[in-house]
Order: structure tokens, then C-alpha cells, then sequence
């Protein structure tokens, strides 16, 4: 396996810390959409907010719009797709489910092309852009949020415009799930990398997973491995650098000890070209935390704050890449 070195870019960005927010590299550009401190009732009145920041080089950040249409969230569904940055629903913190989408060519004007999508109410879905159309997949209610009927999702929905959906697969293989940051698209087959279920009243202990799924059409899934060696996690981040796939940080929780024996925050980043076999990389110098922002730009791939609510940067480069 190649090595690899983490560099701190900024120890504190222009941006206040937050969880969740949205990762988008687009135009050059890296976007940071959005976001959730519930203890930051000055940047977060209503827990999430809706600002757009934009950096090209992960120290200097502008807020190109400090109040975007769509209302607060965090944890949603952030792609690029036909040369536009989308936002596919959202979560349920405000009290209902957002099942709007929202799309824009320059992250200050935004236009909202579904009000109420039909794979609604959900949150913590999983979502990615794919051989020409949007994905949805998983999420889940979550009735101490948002008041209703208990479900778990394990359908695939998808769309070319954002506005016309069409549920393409259910009761998949793969057991239901979401809260994954980012997505892998990656040798034409996108991919399902852990995850898990949040607590309900039918369900009161989270159950996590650390599985590993493709599909190249949505419909027929291949399970890789039913164990990968990085433990069972959710609200990790996803992506594909320096042609692997790469699993990083998270949460792991005790609830449910079948799937994992250890509770807390992680700072693990693991490595892949075929998603059976995975390489750690060791000693990643920033601290323990999970729903971090990350983003593949300019040969690195770049970590952002995170619920240890920092607003910390970091990249990691190849060695024989390092600049």
C-alpha cells in the first residue's frame, strides 16, 4: 500500500464548528453546506443553519450566502449532478421530515425543483450521484423528531431531474441503514459501505454495520464481505481517493453487542481497491469524532470539523504526491 502523511491546513477555519454539514467539490471549489451546533445559538439559532461556505484551498474560507432558501439541516443528501451542486431532502430536527431538493449553479442562488418527493418521510437516507441520475437509498423515520409511523428503509429510488422519482428496488439484501457521509462510485458500481440504524421507541438500541455492498444498476447487490476488518460504524464518511475506496472516522455504539463491542467516537481511516480487502492507514494525528465533511480535491483528501466541534482542516496526500 502507498503511504500516506495528514497536514493540518487550519486549525480553526472562518466557519463556526458543526456536524453534517454538506461536502461538495464543484467549480474548483470546496462547499461546506449547512451544518448543526445545537450548543451555538448565535450561528445556530434553530440548531441547523443554512449557510454556503466555499474554499479552494481549505485555509481561506468565504461565506458566499449567509442564509440559503432551504430551510436548516443537517445530515442530508449532497451531490453533483449534471453540472449543478443538488441537496436531496434533509432530516427531522425541525420537527418534520424535509423531502424537498434543491439544486444551484453557484451556491448563492438555489432553486427548489421538488417540494415533496414521493420517497418521503425520511432522514439519514443515503444518497449519491450515479450513471446519470440521482440515488436515494435507505433512511429511515425518526418519531422523536418528527411524529410518525416507525419505518426503516431498505429501497433504492432514483432520478434524472430531481423532481420525477421512481422507486426502483425494496426489501433489498442489505439490512436497512443510513447515516453515511459522502458516497463511492467507483470501477461502475456504486457502493454501500457500513452504516446503521438511529434509536426509536420499537427499536431502542442502534444497530451498526460494518458490511460492504455494490451494485451497478441498483437493483442486483453483491455483498463483498459481510465483516470488513474496520469496526461497525455510522456516521462515517465515504470516498474515493488515489483510486481506492476509503471508510474514515464515525461512531460506534454499544447498544446492540452482536455488531460491536465498543462504544464512542473514531479517528480509523481504512483503504481499498476491491472492497474485500482493506488496509489501515495508522496514527491519523486529528482527534476522534464522527459526521465530519470530506472532500477529494486537488490530489488530497480533505477532512472538515466534525461533532468534536472544531472548525479544523485537514488533507492527506500520498507521499510521493506531497506539496
Amino acid at each position: 500500500m502507498s503511504s500516506y502523511t495528514w497536514v493540518q491546513v487550519a486549525e480553526k477555519a472562518a466557519f463556526a464548528p458543526r456536524d453534517g454539514a454538506g461536502a461538495l467539490v464543484f467549480d474548483g471549489r470546496m462547499w461546506l453546506l449547512g451544518g448543526w451546533n445545537p450548543d451555538d445559538k448565535a450561528n445556530f439559532p434553530k440548531i441547523c443553519n443554512s449557510e454556503v461556505w466555499s474554499s479552494s484551498d481549505g485555509q481561506r474560507w468565504n461565506l458566499e450566502n449567509p442564509a440559503a432558501p432551504w430551510e436548516a439541516r443537517h445530515c442530508a443528501g449532497y451531490v453533483v449532478h449534471e453540472g449543478r451542486m443538488w441537496i436531496v431532502g434533509g432530516d427531522s430536527v425541525q420537527g418534520h421530515y424535509q423531502s424537498d431538493v434543491w439544486n444551484s449553479l453557484d451556491g448563492i442562488t438555489w432553486e427548489r425543483v421538488c417540494d415533496k418527493a414521493p420517497w418521503g418521510p425520511r432522514a439519514l437516507h443515503h444518497t449519491a450521484a450515479f450513471a446519470g441520475k440521482i440515488w436515494v437509498m435507505g433512511g429511515q423515520t425518526i418519531p422523536k423528531h418528527g411524529p410518525v409511523e416507525e419505518r426503516f428503509y431498505s429501497d433504492v429510488w432514483s432520478s434524472e431531474d430531481g423532481c420525477q422519482w421512481t422507486q426502483i428496488a425494496h426489501g433489498l439484501p442489505w439490512a436497512p441503514r443510513g447515516m453515511i457521509g459522502g458516497q463511492v462510485v467507483f470501477q461502475n458500481r456504486l457502493w454501500m459501505l457500513g452504516g446503521g440504524t438511529f434509536e426509536t421507541p420499537q427499536r431502542p438500541d442502534r444497530v451498526i454495520y460494518n458490511d460492504v455492498w455494490s451494485t451497478r444498476d441498483g437493483i442486483q447487490w453483491e455483498c463483498h464481505t459481510a465483516a470488513a476488518p474496520w469496526a461497525p460504524r455510522q456516521f462515517h464518511e465515504i470516498a474515493v481517493f488515489d483510486h481506492q475506496m476509503w471508510v474514515l472516522e464515525g461512531y460506534t455504539h454499544s447498544g446492540n453487542r452482536i455488531y460491536c463491542p465498543e462504544s464512542g467516537n473514531r479517528n480509523d481511516v481504512w483503504c481499498s481497491s476491491d472492497g474485500i480487502h482493506w488496509a489501515e492507514v495508522p496514527q491519523s494525528p486529528w482527534a476522534p469524532r464522527h459526521a465530519a465533511s470530506v472532500f477529494v480535491h486537488r490530489d488530497a483528501l480533505w477532512l472538515v470539523a466534525g461533532n468534536n466541534m472544531t472548525s479544523d482542516v485537514w488533507k492527506l496526500i500520498r507521499n510521493d504526491h506531497c506539496s
